[in-house]
C-alpha cells in the first residue's frame, strides 16, 4: 500500500498542483489578461497615437482648418505695412501654404473699417498682434486686439503678441497673461510666429481626430 501511495504520490501531487495551478491560472489570468489587455492595448494606443501624429495633415480636405477663411490675421498699424508684408510673404510661402489676412489686400472695398476688422478676427484661427509704438497709438489696433481677446479670452495659442521697438513696460495690460515674441532678429521671429501658428493648427486637427 505504501509503495502504491509512493508511486501515486507524484501523480497526485501533480494532479493536486494542477488544480492549484489551474486555480491560480484562472484567477491570475483574469488579472493577467487584464494586464495583458492593458499592456496590449497600450501599444495599440501608442501605435494609434503615433500613426495619428505621423499621418496628421493640417491640409487634409476634412481638416477643421478649413472651417475658417484664414489661418492668421495680422493686426498692425499703418506705419508697419512693409514689415507686415514681409511677414505675410514668409508665412504664405511655407509648404503648408498658410492663409493670411492682410488688411490692405483682403479687406472688402467699401466695407466699414470696424466691420472688416471684426470679420477678419472671426474668420481667422490665429491673430498676430504686431505691437509697435504705432500700434499703441492707433485706436483701431487696440480695437482689433480687444476683438481678438473677446473671441478667445483664454491664452490658448491663438493670440500671438509680437513686440518690436516697444519696452516691456509698455506691453498692454490686457495681454499680461500671454507670452510674447520679441522681434530682435526678424528671421528668427518669423520662424517663431510660423511655428506657433502651425502648433495651434496641429492641436486643432488632433483634438478633432
Amino acid at each position: 500500500g505504501w509503495f502504491r501511495r509512493l508511486l501515486h504520490k507524484p501523480k497526485s501531487s501533480s494532479v493536486e498542483s494542477s488544480p492549484n495551478s489551474s486555480h491560480s491560472a484562472s484567477s491570475s489570468p483574469s488579472s493577467f489578461s487584464s494586464s495583458a489587455k492593458s499592456s496590449s492595448s497600450s501599444p495599440n494606443t501608442s501605435l494609434a497615437t503615433s500613426s495619428i501624429s505621423l499621418s496628421l495633415d493640417i491640409s487634409a480636405s476634412g481638416s477643421p482648418r478649413w472651417d475658417k477663411s484664414y489661418d492668421v490675421c495680422v493686426c498692425h498699424s499703418e506705419g508697419d505695412v512693409e514689415l507686415v508684408e514681409e511677414l505675410v510673404s514668409y508665412l504664405e510661402g511655407q509648404p503648408q501654404g498658410l492663409r493670411c489676412f492682410l488688411q490692405l489686400r483682403d479687406a472688402a472695398a467699401g466695407g466699414a473699417l470696424g466691420t472688416e476688422l471684426c470679420d477678419a478676427v472671426r474668420s481667422s484661427h490665429c491673430w498676430v498682434l504686431l505691437i509697435t509704438p504705432g500700434f499703441l497709438r492707433d485706436p483701431w489696433c487696440r480695437f482689433q486686439m480687444h476683438q481678438a481677446l473677446a473671441e478667445a479670452p483664454v491664452a490658448d495659442g491663438r493670440t500671438i503678441p509680437v513686440l518690436k521697438g516697444v519696452d516691456r513696460r509698455e506691453y498692454p495690460r490686457e495681454l499680461r497673461n500671454i507670452y510674447y515674441i520679441s522681434m530682435a532678429l526678424k528671421e528668427s521671429s518669423f520662424k517663431q510666429i510660423r511655428d506657433t501658428v502651425l502648433r495651434y493648427l496641429e492641436e486643432l486637427c488632433r483634438s478633432s481626430t
